[in-house]
């Protein structure tokens, strides 16, 4: 199955739990675009690499702070399953569902 597609998602963040919608575009190279939109905004996806069912990307946060957000995740049928490397405030787990 592809990893493209639309994901419902949830990061348990310092904030509290942050709802998103993750979108996911396979370039067909082992690379893939995107973005995460969410209620503080939407951030694209950089430097993204598919090896297998596994995504790794990064992405620049802007608010609440300007930070390089490094994600990682693994796709499971509809299911995804992963971290958000937030530098200083550590790994926030994501999690999500194929819309």
């Amino acid at each position: 199955m592809s990893v493209a597609g639309t994901y419902n998602t949830t990061v348990k963040s310092p904030m509290g739990d942050q709802a998103g919608t993750f979108t996911v575009v396979d370039n067909g190279d082992g690379t893939f675009s995107g973005n995460m939109a969410g209620g503080m905004g939407s951030m694209d996806v950089e430097e993204g690499k598919v090896d297998g069912n596994t995504l790794t990307w990064k992405m620049n946060m802007t608010v609440p702070m300007p930070m390089t957000l490094e994600c990682e995740a693994t796709i499971d049928g509809d299911s995804l399953t992963g971290n958000v490397n937030a530098g200083a405030f550590g790994a926030m787990p994501v999690s999500g569902t194929r819309a």
